[in-house]
Order: C-alpha cells, then sequence, then structure tokens
C-alpha cells in the first residue's frame, strides 16, 4: 500500500466517526454505526485497497468494541456484545476483501487496456510507413482503420477516413473521383464485384488499375471476428514490365503521385 491520501482517508474516517460516536453517545442516543463502518470500509477499499480497508476494519472493530464496554455498568463484554463484534469483524473484513480484489482486477484491467492501447498506436504509425494500402474493415464492413497509403492512392480526405465510412462509401469515393481507370459504364459491375468479394471474404487477387498509371494488387483476407483486411500492393512496375522501354520514366514518375519518396518492392521495369 502506497502512503498517501487515499490510504490515509479510510483508517482516519473511520477514527474519527468512532471518536465522534464515543463523544455523542452518551448525550445523544444513536442506532448501530455498524452499516457506517461497513460502509466506510468499503470506500476505502476502493480507494486504496485491501490494506487500507483492513486497517479501517481494524479501526471500526476497536472503536464498536469501546462503544460497547461504554453501554455496560459491569466489566467485560455480555453475550450479545460479543456477537455484535464477531459479526462486525466478519462483515468489515469480508467487505475489506472484497473491495480490495475488485480495485485490484479494476486496476490490472485498466493497465492492460492502456498497454493494448500503446500497441496499436505503434502499430498504427508503423502502417502508416509502409507503400501497401490497408484497410480493416468489422463484420459490418465499416472502415476501422485505414492507412496514409490508401487514403494518398485514392485522395481519400482525413475527415472522410476517420469517420469509418462503410466499404461501399470508399468504393464510391474512387468513382465519384475518378480514380479507377475503367470505363464509367464498367463501374457498376466493378464496384458490385468489389463489393461480393469483400461480403464473401474471397481472397482471390485482382490487379485494380489506377487513372494515374499506378497498379495496385486488391487481396480480401478474411478475419477471425468476421472482419476484413483489405491490401493494395503496388505492382506497377512488375505489371508494366511489358511496356515500351520508351515509356519507362513516365511510370517511374507515377511512383509516388504523392511524394511520400516510399521505396517500391518491385524494379522489374529498371
Amino acid at each position: 500500500m502506497q502512503f498517501g491520501w487515499r490510504a490515509i482517508s479510510g483508517p482516519a474516517l473511520t477514527a474519527a466517526t468512532t471518536l465522534l460516536a464515543i463523544v455523542l453517545d452518551p448525550h445523544v442516543p444513536a442506532p448501530s454505526f455498524a452499516p457506517l463502518f461497513v460502509c466506510i470500509v468499503a470506500l476505502a477499499g476502493s480507494l486504496s485497497g485491501f490494506a487500507s480497508a483492513l486497517g479501517s476494519a481494524a479501526i471500526a472493530l476497536i472503536g464498536a468494541a469501546l462503544l460497547s464496554l461504554s453501554h455496560r455498568s459491569m466489566p467485560g463484554f455480555a453475550a450479545a456484545d460479543l456477537v455484535q463484534l464477531g459479526l462486525l469483524a466478519l462483515t468489515t473484513a469480508a467487505t475489506a476483501a472484497v473491495t480490495g480484489l475488485m480495485r485490484e482486477r479494476l486496476l490490472d484491467a485498466f493497465a492492460a487496456e492502456r498497454r493494448n492501447h500503446a500497441i496499436a498506436a505503434r502499430l498504427s504509425a508503423a502502417l502508416d510507413q509502409v507503400d501497401i494500402g490497408i484497410v480493416l474493415l468489422d463484420a459490418e464492413t465499416r472502415a476501422e482503420f485505414i492507412n496514409r497509403a490508401f487514403r494518398d492512392y485514392f485522395a481519400l480526405p482525413d475527415e472522410k477516413a476517420n469517420g469509418k465510412p462503410p466499404f461501399i462509401a470508399l468504393m464510391y469515393h474512387g468513382r465519384d473521383t475518378g480514380a479507377f481507370e475503367l470505363p464509367e459504364d464498367e463501374l457498376g459491375a466493378f464496384i458490385a464485384q468489389r463489393m461480393e468479394m469483400v461480403r464473401i471474404g474471397d481472397a482471390t487477387p485482382i490487379n485494380i488499375n489506377l487513372r494515374n498509371g499506378e497498379v495496385l494488387r486488391f487481396v480480401c483476407t478474411a478475419l477471425p471476428d468476421g472482419g476484413r483486411m483489405l491490401s493494395y500492393t503496388p505492382v506497377t512496375d512488375l505489371v508494366r514490365h511489358t511496356d515500351p522501354p520508351a515509356r519507362a520514366d513516365y511510370y517511374r514518375s507515377l511512383r509516388d503521385p504523392a511524394n511520400r519518396k516510399l521505396t517500391r518492392y518491385l524494379r522489374v521495369a529498371e
């Protein structure tokens, strides 16, 4: 138990309540303080854990014993007093154990959540450094994560990307911005096919030609939770290696349209 206001608040409040009860008891008869002591022990356990709650329980038991003695004209405790003290000891000890254990588990859960959040933040930052477009969809095909490469390939604004758009909205965005190298009369069938692949989790890779000359290899991976991971790998060099050599400089210029200065994986054309 760390020493601080949280650790001493429970025992201090219990002691103050006990002293107040002893002082007022001869003048103002009051009902049993046992429920109040139990509440204070629970408060101490929730604030600082088992040790503070157990200290509060001990002080409460001592205070209850002193109150019982003040009501006796003869030395010692009556049988009824011993029964009440025993019940108070069991109740406060159980309360200290339960609240202390609950607080410990709650703190462990918070610590695990902070670690998971830190890992997720590092993973997100790492995925933003690669030139493979990554989109993570939940079971309802809403985008939970869209990395920087995908946003750059399809000119997707951060406001729209951070709003967890459904996959169909991403496809329509690509259509509306003219990202795909397809005739308009083929865009509807193309979008429908992509939606069906994502729906059934079809992992067959396909190439997507962009209007700026880039070629992305699209793969849909089904995740155990029902979601999907979509990857868009740049394969412009691989697909364009049979193009006329005179066009090589043109295709090299298309590798970094957003000036991200990212290393391309395949350099067959070179």
